[in-house]
């Protein structure tokens, strides 16, 4: 069972989220970031990443996993424990309107989008590269 009062499952579920859904932000932006540099090296301004560039994307990534983990904390979703009762996170049963809405944006906004982003853009950088080495073999 969980040892500790609501105030610590709280935080513990919190913390799990915020880094959960930064470390796969972070994993969708490299992704992009890569897509970018593979296939359109000359495109624009991210023909010379610089510190700033990464700079922004990466408050960009804490910005977006901090909105969606404090939304429990502003009655938006709620924490609690997990149906075995020996850790805790995001309450999954949704209890009115707003806990179901704070779910469907959950899985669209924070898992859907950024597995396809990731899936899209290795995918660009595999058709690229084939494309490359079969413009090399005609050559």
């Amino acid at each position: 069972r969980w040892l500790f009062d609501q105030a610590v499952c709280t935080l513990y579920a919190f913390c799990g989220v915020l880094f959960g859904l930064s470390s796969l932000a972070s994993l969708t932006v490299l992704s992009t970031v890569c897509c970018l540099k593979v296939c359109y090296p000359a495109y624009g301004r991210w023909s010379r990443f610089s510190h700033s560039h990464a700079t922004g994307l990466l408050l960009a990534v804490w910005a977006y996993a901090l909105a969606f983990a404090t939304a429990p904390l502003a009655h938006w979703g709620s924490y609690g424990p997990e149906p075995y009762g020996t850790a805790c996170c995001i309450t999954w049963e949704p209890s009115s309107r707003d806990a179901t809405l704070y779910i469907l944006a959950l899985l669209i906004c924070c898992y859907l989008l950024p597995c396809l982003l990731i899936l899209a853009s290795y995918a660009l950088i595999l058709w690229t590269v084939w494309a490359s080495q079969r413009a090399l073999r005609r050559h």
